[in-house]
């Protein structure tokens, strides 16, 4: 039975309120010999520890993927649990809410006391890992995982004075490369483990397990005039101010309407500087997004830092190309001048805009690479390698404790 485990109700009410017959949401199906499923995975207890589940609003890209590993694994009959910050929603696998409000940085000290409590015993915890750590392996002594989108190095500086960017800074580096260093750590992209190599990671305990993307089905047709998109948290780093910027250079080349969809504490300062043509929807439905991202001629996605990019993959599966900066974790989603363009600076990428803009056979072209490319991936392939993952982070483990013993 889906459940949503709020701060007040400990473990014993919970079995006590929530009993799971086998095999139902939240518990291992039947298990073979030696723990195994029929597949031949260890059939465990898995539990993520995230700062957000997906229906907190302030979710992106991070807690799509968890929530999609998490169904995953609980399809293939695995105990799962997502201990996380803020608020959260009913899943089909069961989310433990540590408390705290959508911005607050306290569940981080309340983890390990949510887990104790709510959680109890776990085969193997998965500590997600974006920016702010939870140090697990200092109080966690049972297996655990790391799973990294990308590394905040530069993000630190834009969020907090010099002290506290370079404490942190140091703090997340020292977690991931000396906290967890007896781990295995699993990067999105080719990119965010060349990330965790430069800050000390040993590459042996590096695995890279892509995102995944749906398949959308039937597609709305383009747009008959010019629609750009932008698609993402509106926050510093994802520079929409610069995309509005470089659209007062675009516009009187293109026409068109620039879209902006999504929420986030920028919202206020982009509106205020945003000239014509330009729409903030908010927050749109699953079905508006689709249609958006189907029938706009370019997706615009100008970061200063991603993991991966999961809206890159999200646009393309829908033949629509997108744009961006030439950085990491967009080198591994766009392939430069194929199923998109990457550029190296502001007037580069305002020129392809104006050249994609100004060219249907081009953008057509790009399009249907992406969509190509983008087919080839799916979440049941990225669970599949989680999976395998998870596998090798018990084998470890368990050569450890014989090794101890």
């Amino acid at each position: 039975m889906p459940q949503h485990v709020p701060p007040s109700l400990d473990a014993d009410a919970l079995r006590r309120t929530h009993p799971h017959p086998a095999g139902s949401a939240g518990m291992p199906a039947s298990r073979g010999a030696e723990g195994r499923d029929a597949e031949g995975h260890a059939a465990r207890r898995i539990t993520f520890l995230a700062r957000r589940d997906l229906g907190n609003p302030a979710a992106g890209g991070s807690e799509l993927l968890v929530d999609r590993l998490a169904g995953g694994l609980t399809d293939h009959g695995h105990q799962v649990t997502l201990v996380c910050g803020g608020p959260a929603a009913y899943r089909d696998y069961r989310v433990v809410s540590a408390g705290g409000t959508t911005f607050e940085l306290a569940h981080f000290l309340r983890a390990r006391r949510a887990l104790s409590r709510h959680v109890g015993g776990t085969d193997l915890l998965v500590e997600v890992c974006n920016g702010m750590p939870y140090l697990a392996p200092l109080w966690h002594s049972g297996p655990s995982l790391c799973l990294v989108n990308h590394v905040h190095t530069e993000l630190w500086a834009m969020r907090y004075p010099g002290p506290l960017a370079r404490l942190g800074r140091r703090l997340e580096h020292w977690a991931l490369a000396g906290a967890h260093r007896g781990n295995l750590l699993v990067a999105v992209s080719s990119s965010t483990a060349a990330a965790l190599r430069n800050i000390g990671v040993d590459p042996k305990r590096i695995r890279v397990v892509h995102n995944g993307v749906e398949d959308p089905g039937p597609l709305p047709p383009k747009s008959p005039e010019p629609l750009f998109l932008a698609m993402g948290r509106l926050v510093e780093y994802k520079r929409i101010d610069l995309l509005l910027r470089l659209w007062e250079r675009v516009r009187p080349v293109t026409g068109g309407r620039l879209v902006i969809v999504g929420t986030g504490p920028e919202r206020g300062r982009l509106e205020a500087m945003a000239g014509p043509g330009v729409t903030f929807t908010g927050h749109v439905s699953e079905g508006e997004k689709h249609r958006l991202l189907a029938s706009s001629w370019l997706l615009l996605h100008p970061s200063l830092v991603e993991g991966w990019g999961l809206v890159v993959t999200e646009a393309a599966v829908r033949g629509t190309p997108a744009i961006g900066f030439d950085i990491p974790g967009l080198r591994d989603s766009i392939r430069d001048g194929d199923t998109g363009m990457l550029a190296r600076g502001e007037s580069a990428f305002a020129a392809h805009w104006c050249s994609l803009a100004l060219s249907e056979e081009r953008r057509a072209a790009l399009g249907t690479a992406a969509r190509a490319r983008a087919t080839r991936l799916s979440w049941e392939a990225t669970v599949r390698d989680f999976r395998t993952v998870a596998d090798e982070a018990l084998a470890r483990a368990g050569r450890h404790e014989k090794r101890g013993g």
